[in-house]
């Protein structure tokens, strides 16, 4: 079925109040409902909001698994992320009720790897305390050993992942004088930017490991306990990526027994962490942020703007813009088995 149909199709929005206005101009051609609370909806209210939608619009934390999509029924034909990361939706669920499933690649790579960038600053040269002193009132004379932190130019920057992020951070590294390296299960080429190196020596040599994958099957808990062994002292491990890819016990107890420098994270399990006598926002060596990575206004807003653009063009007979790899990018394509590699 192609072009625009009689009737307009029913839309289901996750929140209000999203920015830009690509759920103004869905309403231009859908009839849309979106959630009015200002917290999320539970998952049972997630699923009254749904009921008899053709089209999903939803964000990075709402869960998305077959219970819901059978609350939908069988009419729903897209589920539409505002989100580069895809493990809150069951996605194999979906491709096998024909449903196309869409994220928000490109728009938030660059705005991720400034941050990714700055995790790494602040880690390695040891930020966060030297600002915390302040506000302690705690800035005294001056010293040759406060503060002191580890040089980020020259060092060697290893990436776990080679997408789109991970690339934007390597052409950010170039600049800083880095020498960067990759791995990825597929990608072994080398190019302009990053030489591909196995996974195991990636680890040993970098001065710096930036984790850049989705989070599957295959690499949750991928950076645990034996791979931190094998990372140098001196070393500074960022996940701007998903927190299941990083063990975070293992990850505090490397940190207490200095068998790595420093660490960065804008990603956690369980997220929201709310309790502020969480470890992981106590540990000196550690930078934590509250999943700010696409924070921009610019960027939340095309995220927006490109998920709305996928539903309009599933739900009047095109395909989708940036279907999760793998999947099938027009309704009604049931399959029992998808890709979910980093692309």
């Amino acid at each position: 079925m192609s072009g625009t149909p009689s009737r307009r199709p029913r839309v289901a929005v996750s929140r209000s109040g999203l920015p830009g206005e690509g759920v103004e101009r869905l309403t231009d051609r859908c009839d849309v409902t979106a959630w009015p609370g200002t917290a999320p909806p539970t998952p049972a209210e997630l699923a009254g909001l749904v009921r008899g939608c053709e089209g999903l619009l939803v964000l990075g934390s709402d869960r998305v698994d077959a219970a819901l999509l059978d609350a939908a029924g069988p009419g729903l034909r897209v589920v539409a992320l505002a989100s580069m990361g895809y493990d809150g939706v069951d996605v194999a669920a979906a491709a096998a009720r024909g449903v196309v499933v869409t994220h928000t690649p490109e728009v938030l790579a660059d705005t991720t790897a400034d941050v990714a960038m700055a995790l790494i600053l602040m880690a390695r040269r040891r930020l966060p305390a030297a600002t915390d002193a302040l506000r302690r009132g705690a800035w005294g004379a001056f010293r040759m050993d406060a503060f002191l932190g580890l040089d980020v130019h020259g060092a060697t920057l290893g990436l776990i992942g080679y997408g789109q992020i991970a690339r934007a951070v390597a052409r950010r590294a170039a600049g800083f004088g880095m020498r960067v390296q990759h791995h990825h299960p597929r990608r072994k080429e080398d190019d302009e930017l990053s030489r591909w190196v196995p996974f195991g020596q990636l680890l040993r040599t970098s001065d710096v490991v930036s984790v850049h994958t989705p989070l599957t099957e295959e690499t949750k808990g991928m950076i645990g306990t034996a791979e931190l062994a094998l990372m140098k002292p001196t070393a500074t491990l960022v996940n701007t990526g998903r927190g299941g890819v990083v063990d975070e016990e293992a990850l505090l107890v490397a940190l207490r027994r200095g068998q790595l420098h420093s660490a960065g994270l804008d990603v956690m399990t369980g997220e929201p962490r709310t309790d502020p006598s969480d470890p992981l926002f106590h540990e000196p060596h550690l930078v934590v942020l509250p999943h700010v990575g696409s924070a921009t206004e610019a960027t939340r807003a095309a995220m927006v703007d490109l998920a709305a653009r996928n539903v309009t063009a599933v739900l009047h007979g095109h395909p989708a813009p940036t279907p999760i790899p793998g999947t099938p990018n027009l309704p009604g394509r049931r399959v029992t088995a998808v890709d979910l590699t980093d692309s």
